[in-house]
């Protein structure tokens, strides 16, 4: 779409801020927060970029609010947040075309991480609070990757630590057979089951297709 110069900028702007805000809750370890501020700053990508372009001299143009989320929604369990990337690169084609690196290739990495932190999660809770050492035994390795996953659910509160000896115990403090509401993103019809059969594809009642379904936050 025709934008004027005011507005593109204006959109540069707004996006900055939003972007802003989103690397200033990571640093504080607040990942929800930061996806949230970086999905909000969607809506000015494209705006940004053309200013970016048009009137900076820049060939390629970094989407700082798109590397957030495929940083840390893998890590919170974050399906929609992707399948809403993949639907903004289909409506907004030259965001992919005028970014530096291939974020499609990205989204494909980030849902892979996703699930090797649900692996990481299911022995966790298998495990019963082990050390790094039994972690490794079952992982092989608990290299700099398995590390970085642990420590966002350490500050979002995810998983704890105790100290053991020289190394510590892990645990869990949102157990994975814990029963949740979820939504169908195709129906939007409402289900309850153990957040654990949420994390994969299931059949939606009404819709008869297989799909990932979306868990609700529980009202306070």
């Amino acid at each position: 779409m025709a934008m004027k110069k005011a507005e593109m900028e204006d959109h540069h702007t707004q996006y900055r801020e939003r972007v802003g805000r989103a690397w200033s809750a990571a640093r504080e370890g607040r990942y929800e927060e930061a996806v949230e501020q970086a999905l909000s700053s969607w809506d000015f990508v494209d705006g940004m970029m053309q200013f970016e372009r048009r009137y900076m001299g820049a060939e390629l143009v970094p989407v700082d609010g798109i590397y957030l989320v495929l940083k840390f929604a893998p890590l919170l369990f974050d399906f929609e947040s992707l399948d809403q990337l993949e639907v903004l690169l289909k409506r907004q084609r030259r965001i992919e075309k005028n970014s530096p690196d291939s974020i499609a290739d990205q989204i494909s990495k980030a849902r892979s991480r996703m699930w090797e932190a649900h692996r990481l999660w299911g022995h966790l809770e298998q495990l019963s609070n082990p050390t790094r050492d039994e972690l490794s035994e079952c992982l092989g390795d608990v290299d700099e990757q398995w590390r970085s996953i642990i420590d966002v659910w350490e500050k979002t509160g995810l998983v704890r630590h105790t100290p053991d000896g020289r190394s510590y115990r892990l645990s869990l403090w949102s157990p994975l057979d814990e029963v949740v509401r979820a939504r169908c993103p195709a129906c939007a019809v409402m289900v309850k089951a153990a957040k654990v059969k949420l994390l994969e594809q299931r059949s939606c009642p009404k819709y008869r297709e297989s799909t990932l379904f979306v868990l609700i936050a529980e009202e306070n």
